[in-house]
C-alpha cells in the first residue's frame, strides 16, 4: 500500500512486552515458570480489589462514568490535593502520551535521561519532538545534566524516581534545587510509579510540587504495588489549569467500570499494600545476602527490582534462564550503552522472596 507516514513515525520502534508465562510453558515445555520482567506484584491483586471488581461485573452493559467521579475524589482525599489535581489514564503511559499531544510540536525538545521507561521515547516522537538523551551517572539521574542540557527549545523533561531500570533516585533537595533553575513553562514529568517501595527518607516525592505554581506533573499507578496491572489504571496529579488540559484530549471512557471499582477499593486496602511493601523489602535483603554469599555484584535499589551484573552478554544468561523457567529482563552495553560500557551484562530482577 502506498501510504504517507511521516518520517518520525515510520522511525519509532514499537514497544515490545515481556513473554507470557504461558507462551514460556508452551515454548520450552516447562509447567513451573516464575515472571521476573515486568515489576508485578508477586502477592497477585488487592482481595478487597477483587471482591469489588466481582461485583462490579453486574454492571457491564453500562459505559462508565466518564469523569470517575468516586475514585478521583477518594485519590484526591489519599494524596491531600483537589479533585480538579487529577487525571486518570488507561495505565500512566496514557498521560504521557496525553502530555505529548498536548504540550510537544514538531521541532521542539524533550529531555530524557537514559535508560529509563521506553514509553517516553516513544510519546515523544509520536509528535516530532526530539529527544534529548541523557546518560546516567553511577546509574542514577544526574541533575546537573538536565540544567546543562536546557535549551530555548526545551519543552519537557522526565525524570522516573525510582528509575527504571536502576532502581536509582533523586532527592528532595536535589530536586528543589534543580526545579528553581528550570524556565517557566517546561514541564517536568515525575513517574513515581515505584515510589510505594522507597526507602530512603531522602526520596523526592514530587506530589506536593505538582500542586504549586511551578508546571510539574506526577505520574504514579496502580499496576505495581497496589497488584492491579491487568486493570491498566494509572494518574497524573498536576496543576488544576495542567490537568483541564489534558482531560480535553482524554478519550471519555479510558478507565473502565471493573477498573474504577478495583482501584477504589485497593486505595482502602491498606493491610495488602503494607504486606507487598513489606515482602518486596523482605525479598530485596533476601537476595542481597545470597548474592553477597556468592560473590555476585549488584546494585542497591529504592524499587521492586535490581540489577545484577552477570559478567558475561545478559542475552545468554537471558535464554538459559527461560529455559529454566525463570522469565527476567537482560541489559547489556550493546542495548544500552548509556547503562556502562564497563559491565558486561546487567539483569533486572524483580525482587521477592522465592517459593517455599
Amino acid at each position: 500500500m502506498n501510504l504517507s507516514v511521516p518520517d518520525y513515525i515510520a522511525a519509532i520502534k514499537p514497544y515490545v512486552p515481556g513473554k507470557p508465562l504461558e507462551e514460556l510453558e508452551r515454548e520450552y515445555g516447562i509447567t513451573d515458570s516464575v515472571k521476573l520482567a515486568s515489576n508485578e506484584n508477586p502477592l497477585g491483586p488487592s482481595p478487597m480489589a477483587v471482591a469489588a471488581i466481582r461485583e462490579a461485573i453486574n454492571t457491564l452493559h453500562r459505559y462508565p462514568d466518564g469523569s470517575a467521579f468516586h475514585l478521583v475524589r477518594k485519590l484526591a482525599a489519599h494524596l491531600g490535593v483537589l479533585p480538579e489535581n487529577i487525571v486518570l489514564g488507561n495505565g500512566s503511559d496514557e498521560i504521557i502520551g496525553m502530555l505529548a499531544q498536548v504540550f510537544l510540536r514538531p521541532g521542539d525538545e524533550v529531555i530524557i535521561p537514559r535508560p529509563s521507561f521506553l514509553m517516553y521515547d516513544i510519546s515523544v516522537q509520536c509528535t516530532g519532538a526530539t529527544g534529548v538523551y541523557l546518560p546516567l551517572r553511577d546509574l542514577g539521574i544526574d541533575p546537573e545534566d538536565i540544567r546543562q542540557a536546557i535549551t530555548p527549545r526545551t519543552r519537557m523533561i522526565f525524570i522516573c524516581n525510582p528509575n527504571n531500570p536502576t532502581g536509582t533516585i533523586i532527592t528532595q533537595e536535589a530536586f528543589d534545587r534543580l526545579l528553581n533553575d528550570i524556565p517557566p513553562g517546561i514541564i517536568v514529568v515525575v513517574d513515581e510509579a515505584y515510589i510505594e517501595f522507597v526507602r530512603d527518607a531522602r526520596c523526592l516525592h514530587s506530589t506536593g510540587c505538582a500542586v504549586s505554581d511551578r508546571p510539574v506533573v506526577t505520574l504514579r499507578t496502580f499496576s505495581k504495588a497496589y497488584g492491579l496491572a491487568g486493570l491498566r489504571v494509572g494518574y497524573g496529579i498536576t496543576t488544576a489549569e495542567i490537568a483541564n488540559l489534558l482531560n480535553r484530549v482524554r478519550m471519555p471512557f479510558n478507565t473502565s467500570i471493573p477498573a474504577q471499582a478495583g482501584a477504589c477499593a485497593a486505595l482502602e486496602d491498606t493491610a495488602f499494600l503494607e504486606k507487598t511493601i513489606r515482602t518486596v523489602h523482605e525479598g530485596i535483603d533476601f537476595l542481597y545476602a545470597a548474592l553477597d554469599d556468592m560473590g555476585v555484584r549488584y546494585f542497591p535499589t529504592q524499587s521492586n527490582f535490581f540489577l545484577i551484573d552477570v559478567k558475561r552478554d545478559a542475552g545468554e544468561v537471558f535464554e538459559h534462564m527461560l529455559r529454566e523457567g525463570s522469565l527476567s529482563a537482560p541489559w547489556s552495553p550493546t542495548a544500552s550503552p548509556n547503562i556502562s560500557g564497563s559491565m558486561p551484562g546487567l539483569m533486572r530482577k524483580t525482587c521477592a522472596l522465592p517459593k517455599r
